[in-house]
């Protein structure tokens, strides 16, 4: 057998699992994804991720993470996963034509924010436009900021936001939000939030930073909403398609885990899964690296 352990995708997830599998003397292959890195390299600055006083860029913090992987001695090869296929011996992941062997798999791919398509929201993320407001949140202090959505989500991180921000607009592109009425209740009874009904985000403006987001209502008015930051808040999608078929998901793509009495088994033994292709709720750095842990050490334990 090749390898001990294939780690699929390259997020705090997957670097966690690396470096705990191979200090338990595995040979062990991280294979990296069409995004190394995951998440975090489309976030400027990370200071919620403990051991970096002053904080963190976070593509920076991703190859500390794979540096201190490599030093260690786990392999790492890039491309992407297109299937898993169970073995009288193991597994073979697929990548493309090539297949490699491993007596286990550990799925880190985490999830994809879902983005608008729209002009300048691509030149602008991290520059003012970002699909995480408990990443960035803070570096809006005393600003004016637009959430963009109608759902939990979104009037989550709305809600969130008025701890920092001077003033926070929420853009829905309906006359009524998506969310638990609860969560309404928390957004509407807020004085810091107001709401901006029947409007979609036409196009982020600005050159070196955000300058505004320009939307139109539903009879074709146009406007530009002066704010500083924008959050793209209409969900996540785990980057699970590879695995429709092969274990359990949730309705949403996520991974089902918590089989044989082991936290991070999925539903075909000898698979183990971590991170935000798993979790739902929190979907933060710090707690995927603790879940890529946790799969690396049932990893161990599991191949005895």
């Amino acid at each position: 057998m090749k390898y001990d352990v294939v780690i699929v995708g390259s997020g705090p997830a997957g670097w966690t699992a690396g470096i705990y599998a191979v200090r338990a003397d595995l040979k062990v292959l991280v294979v990296e994804g069409d995004q190394p890195g995951g998440q975090l390299t489309i976030t400027t600055k990370v200071d919620n991720y403990p051991g970096f006083s002053e904080g963190i860029n976070g593509p920076e913090l991703m190859e500390v993470m794979k540096k201190q992987a490599v030093n260690l001695g786990v392999e790492v090869k890039g491309g992407l996963v297109s299937g898993i296929e169970k073995t009288e011996s193991g597994f073979v992941v697929k990548m493309g034509r090539e297949g490699i062997e491993t007596r286990s798999v550990i799925v880190t791919t985490g999830a994809r924010a879902r983005w608008l398509g729209v002009p300048g929201e691509k030149e602008l993320m991290g520059k003012g436009v970002s699909g995480c407001a408990t990443c960035d949140g803070m570096f809006f202090k005393d600003k004016e900021v637009a959430v963009i959505g109608g759902g939990d989500s979104a009037v989550e991180e709305a809600t969130f936001l008025t701890r920092f921000c001077k003033k926070v607009y929420i853009v829905h592109r309906r006359d009524s939000l998506r969310a638990t009425a609860s969560e309404q209740k928390r957004v509407f009874s807020n004085k810091k939030i107001e709401m901006v009904w029947n409007s979609q985000v036409k196009e982020f403006v600005g050159k070196e930073r955000l300058e505004g987001v320009k939307i139109v209502d539903k009879d074709g008015k146009e406007s530009l909403l002066k704010v500083e930051g924008a959050f793209v808040a209409i969900g996540r999608d785990p980057a699970t398609e590879f695995l429709e078929g092969k274990v359990e998901l949730f309705e949403s793509g996520h991974i089902k885990v918590g089989f044989l009495e082991r936290e991070t088994m999925t539903s075909v033994e000898g698979i183990f899964a971590a991170g935000d292709c798993v979790d739902q709720k929190f979907r933060q750095a710090v707690v995927s690296a603790g879940m890529g842990c946790k799969a690396a050490m049932e990893v161990e334990k599991w191949l005895g």
